[in-house]
């Protein structure tokens, strides 16, 4: 029985598919066009698994190690260095705040 993916896996993973005996996995490389999409939804997909995990600590951790994975590979598609992704992230706090204060905008009256 065929069981439909369609979806960006780790690199890893049709060669621990074999090595489990779980099937043959039928895989094709994607363009760099695909592949930015692809990995976008992969960013998607992770942060809904971060939402499900919130419960778990250790589901917690590893999943957000799932994201800094993704977030790692498109800094590296774009070519967009830590440092300067690090130095806009202080300043947008300093500019805008954190997330410290958890403060929850209802609405705003006109």
């Amino acid at each position: 029985m065929e069981k439909i993916y369609h979806k960006l896996v780790r690199d890893k993973i049709p060669e621990i598919i074999k090595a489990d005996g779980a099937g043959k996995p039928q895989v094709r490389i994607l363009d760099d066009r695909e592949f930015i999409i692809e990995l976008l939804k992969k960013l998607l997909e992770e942060a809904r698994e971060l939402i499900e995990a919130k419960d778990d600590k250790h589901e917690l951790v590893k999943e957000i190690g799932d994201v800094y994975e993704v977030i790692d590979a498109v800094m590296e598609y774009y070519k967009i260095d830590k440092g300067q992704v690090s130095k806009l992230q202080d300043e947008r706090r300093n500019q805008r705040g954190g997330f410290k204060k958890k403060i929850f905008l209802e609405s705003v009256n006109e």
